[in-house]
């Protein structure tokens, strides 16, 4: 076939890659909270119509991750700060449960599936590749969530860990902390967690699952920063 054939052209992606291109956009930080979706500007990106645009918004939308105004106008949910604190509480209700579930259930498999996604982060934030760390950060979780065999709860955990991306995104790391030290403090947690596994300790497992989260949520800054004190000299200088 040659390259100037119209049958060549390359195919439109379906719905679900649709969805899951903008989701993956969403959770690795190339769209920030707050990001408009026009229908019209993806349609061309995506080579569809907009009526293949809507149904992927609408599927986001379902999940908390985009607003969708009364004027079919979408933007990239940025969370409240009560939202924030309830995505957190959510999963420290939840993920100890899957945390005790896993020693229970999971095999040495999971476990080196769970030690080579650890690596995985650590390698990537080695590199500086930011976006990377933060997906395979998710992805423990939900590797854990799947070693426990609880389905229901790990449906639930899906949507939360999407969620939790965007108020990581809202709000960030307290930036009185040292960077390396947030970065860092995400991979230690899980190798703690790995040895609690390992060693088939179900309530050492969940405890240490709720501090991690507890951890993360207490990294988060809810008030903005304060302003630097204004230059006098350079303020009033223009005035002499």
């Amino acid at each position: 076939m040659a390259p100037g054939d119209p049958a060549s052209a390359a195919v439109p992606p379906g719905d679900d890659a649709i969805y899951e291109r903008i989701l993956a956009a969403v959770l690795e930080r190339r769209l920030p909270p707050g990001t408009p979706l026009v229908e019209e500007q993806l349609a061309g990106a995506f080579g569809v119509s907009r009526t293949r645009i809507r149904p992927a918004l609408t599927r986001l939308a379902a999940e908390h991750l985009v607003t969708l105004t009364p004027h079919r106008r979408a933007t990239v949910t940025r969370p409240t700060a009560q939202e924030a604190r309830e995505v957190f509480e959510a999963r420290r209700l939840i993920e100890p449960t899957l945390a005790a579930f896993f020693v229970e259930r999971a095999t040495d498999a999971d476990l080196d599936g769970l030690r080579a996604c650890v690596e995985a982060e650590e390698q990537a934030r080695r590199q500086g590749d930011a976006r990377l760390a933060i997906r395979l950060a998710g992805d423990f979780h939900l590797r854990l969530s799947q070693g426990s065999g609880h389905l229901t709860l790990g449906r639930i955990l899906r949507g939360l860990v999407s969620r939790t991306t965007l108020v990581l995104m809202t709000y960030g790391a307290d930036p009185r902390a040292a960077p390396e030290a947030v970065a860092a403090c995400g991979c230690q947690d899980h190798r703690a967690l790995i040895d609690a596994l390992r060693s088939r300790d179900a309530a050492g497992a969940a405890r240490r699952m709720e501090e991690h989260l507890a951890r993360l949520e207490a990294q988060l800054c809810f008030a903005p920063p304060a302003p630097p004190p204004p230059d006098l000299a350079r303020l009033f200088a223009a005035g002499r």
